[in-house]
């Protein structure tokens, strides 16, 4: 497989050289120069797409993407008639039809172009093929579209984040950003309490025909919240911004009874937007696997432990979103919104446990199932007001949000022992229950305002307060087999409640100097995180113990931009960061759902303290769009799960713990080539070193390596209005505090059909063509060996109908040239 990615590599690469090759043209004097910006808000549009095309031939000539500033230059053109064409995800093309460039007229500025929100689409854009981009690459930040991910419809979120360039996920269910844990995950720019916050429960239960699109910003700036070690990934769920009245519905079915239900309707006029979006998710998921375990010490009478794992889960989720933006005027906006989901979770675990002596006979072989009943609903309200001043591009805005989430878990855990030193037994099965509730509250208020200052320059200032509150109680008990009754189990019931705040101050400033931009930043966060841990004592009565971890920091950063000629561009950056535990991270109730491996929280865990380096270049030709990184992250209190040393019973006990410091640097290669009008594809890949420090109290020695990991995404266009995309990816061995985590990689393919009418599609995938991606690690301790592989899901395969109906464009005026009349329904005359 390494040497079929080294050739795959290989390719991307000598294409690209080839294209820049064949791109290049007969070059002139003239000149185009325009600023573009949003026409509601006056906001500067960044990385927009600029082309010009032959008037008569239709022909590419040359292809430009617009500054931070959203400046645009496109310089060396030759003399003719053009057609000029700017696109931006979420916004109507907009075209210039007739552009003349003579020996007299060498350069045209179009002024200030406003870019309109989109008509037909909510994504309706025109990269330099003519066809709709998959991603848009910026230096500090991209935006993926879903509607162009084939392989991912009928897919939940985690699927569709699996297809985003620097983005990973383990067999729990847990992101990373560029190999590293830790990122901050957000709903439409706010925390989920879905599940009680746990992303993985989060990612599954929102299905990827509700998303619009993933931004993804690794080295965010001081107007950002600071939490989110490697970066934040803000999936942004379906609005529908379109004129008229509009909807759309998608219907998708799957192997192993998967299901997925998308509908939405909208409403907008000059005074009203008024949307909504329903959508239902019924997913199946089988897994498997095996945890081997070597006991190295002879002392114990336990010398290997083989446990083999069979699972099935069912989640069902209704997600509910609805809003109204009201224009009170020209510059006053007032937007109400509101989410609610219900979810279900159905998991079984049968697990097959064999314990063996030295010479490898019975000592205790068991069979254990595990049973999972989880059920829960959240709720979110938002108001937000803007209001727009009478200088251009001075704004202030305001949010007020309020979030609020109920779980509840019922665990089963029942073993069952047939063979005791290689003799056939019949005991009673040992049952154990534990009833877990929790109630989640997220309060937000946050205030924005923005200020321009000279040609170029702008200051932003802010002010946040967020806080969430958790209560979370299990109670446990215990089938007493000479009773036939239920017992208390107090060592596994136990109340934890947590209260978390933070309060911070932003500002910002940035300014342009001919070509160079700089930014200056600087965040003040007050933090304090309250928990209070009551356990049972031997006489039933509750002991608390309360915790504190409180901390004032500030969080500057620093980005540095210089632009160069024929489209390039360089960044520097810097930023400090932190990665608040959350979750079960924090909560000490012990999980024993493998009997051989508990899990347990850390209520003491302090947060991570990031600082990160970034170093980017850029360039775009016009069938190419490339960008590199090299980044360099220092970790302080970085947190890794941590596995104790067996007992004489063979347990351990896995806990995350503050290690000392983890450096990690890298370099991030993204590019995008149009090869041909009928084929495009996004390479990305990310090649890193990592260095954990050691921690001799837990037996943690210093540990490095080198790894890497690439996805190819290919986009074709066929006959017949047929699109097909293929899609694979590769993660390679990587070093872990205690261990590696094995190789990985695995194909995914989809193909989508139009139909004449084009309000209606059929898509079918296939997701793990062939059955390869499983997560398997060896971990190594003083005294034991553990070999572990899990597989989730295995091949799956979805079949889409979508359907749009409403008013999705316009009727052409009469009088209109013939040229006019050939614009598509997302484009619009400036």
């Amino acid at each position: 497989m390494k040497n079929l990615l080294y050739k795959v590599l290989f390719l991307t690469f000598a294409i690209c050289t080839t294209t820049v090759k064949l791109n290049a043209q007969t070059t002139g004097e003239g000149k185009i120069m325009a600023k573009v910006v949003d026409a509601q808000t006056s906001e500067t549009i960044p990385f927009a797409t600029a082309v010009i095309l032959d008037r008569k031939t239709k022909a590419l000539v040359k292809g430009v993407q617009t500054d931070v500033n959203g400046n645009l230059s496109m310089a060396g053109l030759p003399k003719g008639v053009f057609t000029f064409k700017i696109s931006y995800v979420g916004y109507q093309t907009m075209v210039r039809d007739s552009v003349s460039i003579s020996a007299i007229v060498k350069e045209i500025n179009l002024g200030t172009i406003k870019m309109k929100t989109a008509k037909g689409t909510v994504l309706n854009e025109v990269a330099i093929t003519a066809q709709k981009s998959t991603i848009q690459l910026g230096v500090d930040k991209k935006v993926f579209s879903v509607d162009q991910s084939l392989v991912s419809e009928g897919g939940s979120a985690s699927d569709l984040l699996q297809n985003v360039p620097s983005v990973q996920s383990d067999i729990d269910g847990n992101v990373s950003l560029r190999g590293s844990t830790g990122v901050k995950v957000l709903i439409d720019g706010k925390p989920s309490l879905i599940a009680g916050g746990n992303v993985a429960q989060i990612l599954q239960s929102i299905p990827a025909s509700s998303i619009e699109s993933v931004e993804l910003i690794t080295n965010p700036s001081a107007k950002y919240d600071a939490e989110g070690q490697s970066g934040i990934i803000n999936i942004v769920l379906k609005k529908n911004k379109k004129l008229g009245l509009n909807g759309n519905i998608a219907l998708t079915a799957g192997n192993r009874d998967n299901y997925n239900a998308n509908t939405s309707l909208s409403f907008q006029n000059s005074k009203v937007n008024l949307y909504g979006n329903y959508s239902y998710r019924y997913g199946n998921r089988l897994g498997g696997g095996y945890n081997n375990i070597s006991y190295l010490n002879s002392t114990f009478p336990n010398a290997f432990a083989n446990q083999n794992t069979d699972s099935k889960s069912l989640d069902k989720g209704h997600n509910v979103k609805a809003g109204l933006d009201y224009y009170l005027s020209d510059k006053d906006v007032l937007s109400f919104s509101g989410g609610f989901n219900i979810r279900d979770n159905d998991r079984n675990e049968f697990l097959t446990i064999d314990q063996l002596n030295s010479l490898k006979n019975p000592l205790e072989l068991s069979r254990r199932n595990n049973s999972n009943l989880g059920s829960g609903g959240s709720y979110d309200l938002n108001l937000d007001f803007s209001h727009k001043f009478k200088k251009p591009k001075e704004e202030i805005t305001f949010n007020a949000s309020f979030s609020e989430g109920d779980n509840d878990n019922l665990q089963i855990y029942n073993t069952d022992i047939y063979n005791l030193n290689g003799t056939a037994v019949d005991l009673l099965p040992e049952i154990i229950r534990n009833n877990g509730t929790g109630i989640n509250r997220n309060y937000n208020i946050q205030a924005d305002y923005t200020l321009p200052i000279g040609k170029a320059g702008k200051l932003e200032a802010g002010y946040r307060s967020q806080i969430r509150i958790a209560e979370n109680n299990t109670f446990s008990d215990q089938l007493n087999n000479l009773t036939g009754n239920y017992d208390v189990n107090l060592a596994l019931t136990n109340d934890f409640n947590s209260k978390d705040q933070v309060h911070a101050l932003y500002a910002n400033y940035q300014n342009q100097v001919k070509n160079f931009g700089y930014q200056l930043g600087l965040r003040a966060e007050d933090a304090t995180l309250d928990t209070r841990l009551g356990m049972y004592g031997s006489n039933g009565q509750i002991n608390a113990v309360p915790g504190k971890v409180a901390y004032t920091r500030l969080y500057p950063s620093i980005f540095l931009t210089q632009k160069f000629k024929s489209e390039q561009q360089l960044q520097l950056s810097y930023s400090r960061r932190v990665n608040r535990p959350r979750g079960w991270d924090t909560n000490p109730f012990i999980d024993v759902s493998d009997p051989l491996n508990y899990r347990q929280g850390n209520p003491n865990l302090k947060p991570e303290d990031v600082h990160a380096f970034e170093l980017s270049y850029s360039k775009f030709w016009p069938k190419i769009t490339f960008i590199s990184t090299a980044y360099l992250r220092q970790t302080n209190d970085v947190i890794q799960r941590i596995r104790t040393e067996p007992d004489q019973n063979g347990i351990t006990i896995t806990t995350p713990q503050n290690l000392t410091r983890e450096i990690s640097s890298g370099l991030e290669l993204i590019g995008r080539f149009d090869v041909a009008k009928a084929w495009n594809f996004t390479a990305n890949a990310n090649l890193y070193q990592s260095k954990i420090d050691g921690v001799p109290a837990f037996g943690i020695v210093d540990n490095s390596g080198f790894t890497w990991n690439a996805n190819l995404t290919n986009n074709f266009v066929l006959p017949y209005n047929i699109t097909l995309q293929i899609k694979g990816d590769y993660r390679a061995r990587q070093v872990m505090a205690q261990g590696t985590r094995n190789a990985m990689y695995g194909v995914d393919a989809g193909a989508k059909y139009d139909f004449k009418n084009k309000k209606s599609s059929l898509s079918l995938n296939v997701r793990d063509i062939f059955n390869t991606r499983s997560w398997s690690m060896t971990t190594t301790t003083a005294n034991s060996v553990v070999d572990f592989r899990r597989y989730m899901q295995g091949t799956m395969a979805s079949l889409t109908y979508s359907y749009r109906f409403g008013k999705t464009s316009f009727s052409p005026k009469k009088g209109k040239k013939p040229d006019q009349q050939e614009m598509r329904s997302d484009e619009e005359s400036f």
